[in-house]
């Protein structure tokens, strides 16, 4: 690992950011008009757009800052939410723009620099791409449980339970090997509602004898989840975006 002080760590999560920022603008904005409203040349934004260059400090802030003035991340994503009639919405524009989740883990990874996390946690399928990013920044393995086992893995951890909405139930399976008793376990999710996904991760955590530091939740769906989540009180969980479900 690097030797560096906190402060040069932050800066760099700064110039990285910006460049993140820049490339969730470049969906919406030419390059011409990011240009004009940044005052920056075009062939300079694309090396940064591009990843050839990471912008100094000053310019990062400038970047970003007019980034914030005409992007709220929460805000956006809540744009994004359209439920339908059974209660439900596609989250595939949330959890396929990319650039966007990696800018939302810049913004929120700085909570768990010092939590000495060795493990990312979340359920296959839709909250591995956010989970795969907490994992990359913090440079840990991401371990995700299934509801099927594999061929194989000689040993799994096993978590059921019946989902409020069925009659029927739901297992979780992980590679017993996946968590070891000395990890540090954060678990990451696209979505909660109900909450009892999150509840079975984080008994696959007790059963595997490892430490849960931090539940982080993109989209929280109303406020049924507390009823099984609560009990983690020495835990903190983050929640990024709070949305009502329809009446």
């Amino acid at each position: 690992m690097l030797n560096v002080s906190s402060s040069q760590w932050f800066e760099l999560q700064e110039r990285l950011s910006a460049i993140e920022a820049l490339r969730v603008l470049k969906k919406r904005h030419t390059y011409e008009d990011l240009s004009r409203m940044l005052n920056l040349p075009v062939s300079v934004l694309n090396r940064y757009v591009m990843g050839r260059v990471v912008p100094r400090i000053d310019r990062a802030r400038k970047i970003l800052k007019f980034f914030e003035e005409r992007f709220d991340l929460a805000k956006e994503i809540k744009n994004r939410i359209k439920f339908d009639k059974t209660g439900y919405f596609d989250n595939t524009p949330i959890v396929f723009d990319i650039p966007m989740l990696k800018l939302i883990v810049k913004n929120v990874i700085g909570k768990y620099v010092n939590k000495r996390v060795s493990k990312i946690l979340t359920a296959s399928t839709d909250g591995i791409p956010i989970a795969a990013l907490f994992a990359s920044e913090l440079g840990v393995d991401l371990v995700y449980a299934k509801k099927e086992k594999e061929v194989g893995i000689p040993e799994f951890l096993e978590e059921s339970y019946i989902p409020s909405s069925s009659g029927v139930y739901v297992s979780l399976y992980l590679p017993k090997r996946a968590i070891a008793s000395n990890d540090r376990v954060l678990i990451v999710d696209d979505i909660i509602r109900s909450g009892e996904t999150q509840r079975a991760l984080v008994n696959l955590v007790k059963k595997a004898g490892a430490k849960l530091v931090g539940i982080f939740i993109l989209i929280a769906v109303g406020n049924l989840w507390k009823n099984y989540i609560a009990l983690q009180k020495n835990v903190p969980m983050d929640i990024f975006v709070q949305i009502e479900p329809p009446t």
